[in-house]
């Protein structure tokens, strides 16, 4: 406890802490809260001096833009896909590393590398890897297609090559190239916390399942998952937290049209919205959907967590 003499101290080494929260993130929130409420609030108009009448225009607004179903149904549909996959892969790889002692630290690197990656440069990346690059005349003047690594691997077990994500690629080639990406970058972290909660679980449970010759599915499933339920909650909390903010692992594949160049905009998602409301001025639409996916968000988290403390064993 500090002595009540000396409590003016702690405040000032803690002012400019304070000073940078109010300033750059509660007076943002208030501002976001009201400038939702304004009708057609313009940013520009605002600083000119201009009006705005309080009401629900702008959720309105974003209620019926004629997108915003499809940026809701990518949203929860990168959610639902990636969320499990990932969770469930991170979950296998961190009790395969728990396992492996000699290589344990160089594997733990190499696995959290993409966390510290640039998202965009990743994108690009799985672009190049998924894309067709483009096409030239052969010896006999015949047009050669030149793939990417994935089509290259596709033929090599005897399929044909994939339209992913150029002109004319499919809706489903392009989600499944979003959940592929999506999930290797969310491993990491994900491996990261489920590795620490495995090292800290008690040996004493392990050595009593060789005691009594228990089969190691069971382990697995009767000890080692219900051990590292708090672990598992947090992750799949935070996954669908992150989930539902998508928008630079889609920029950093399609660019800023958020999908191929003759379908701009398929994979656009709430967070995309939010961002092309701001470029076109509409700060009190673009408030107005981010108070929506807020309250999204609260609600899928608030479901998890009354899942969890039935599920959870702390």
């Amino acid at each position: 406890m500090v002595d009540s003499k000396q409590q003016w101290k702690a405040w000032i080494y803690l002012a400019p802490a304070i000073v940078l929260l109010l300033v750059f993130t509660v007076w943002p929130i208030f501002n976001t809260l009201r400038m939702a409420f304004l009708e057609n609030y313009n940013g520009l108009q605002a600083s000119a001096g201009a009006s705005f009448h309080f009401g629900i225009g702008n959720f309105v607004k974003v209620v019926q833009y004629h997108r915003f179903v499809q940026c809701m149904k990518n949203t929860i549909l990168l959610c639902v896909l990636t969320v499990p996959i990932s969770t469930v892969l991170a979950l296998l790889i961190a009790v395969c590393l728990n396992s492996i002692k000699p290589l344990q630290r160089f594997l733990q690197t190499v696995f959290f590398l993409p966390y510290v990656t640039n998202s965009i440069a990743i994108g690009m990346v799985f672009a190049a890897m998924f894309n067709i690059v483009g096409s030239f005349y052969g010896t006999e003047n015949e047009i050669v297609v030149t793939a990417g690594i994935i089509n290259n691997i596709i033929e090599f077990f005897g399929g044909e090559k994939i339209n992913w994500i150029n002109v004319g690629s499919e809706y489903w080639a392009n989600m499944f190239v979003m959940v592929v990406y999506i999930v290797w970058n969310a491993l990491p972290f994900k491996i990261l916390i489920l590795l620490g909660g495995l090292q800290s679980i008690n040996k004493q449970y392990y050595d009593a399942a060789k005691v009594d010759s228990t089969p190691r599915r069971r382990i697995f499933t009767r000890i080692t998952v219900p051990l590292l339920s708090p672990m598992l909650a947090y992750v799949v909390i935070t996954g669908f937290i992150g989930g539902f903010k998508e928008y630079t692992s889609i920029v950093g594949i399609f660019g800023e049209t958020m999908g191929p160049p003759d379908a701009e905009g398929r994979l656009n998602t709430m967070v995309g919205f939010i961002y092309d409301s701001l470029e076109n001025q509409s700060q009190g639409r673009a408030s107005a959907a981010a108070l929506i996916l807020f309250c999204i968000i609260l609600l899928v988290t608030l479901v998890n967590l009354w899942v969890s403390k039935k599920k959870v064993h702390y």
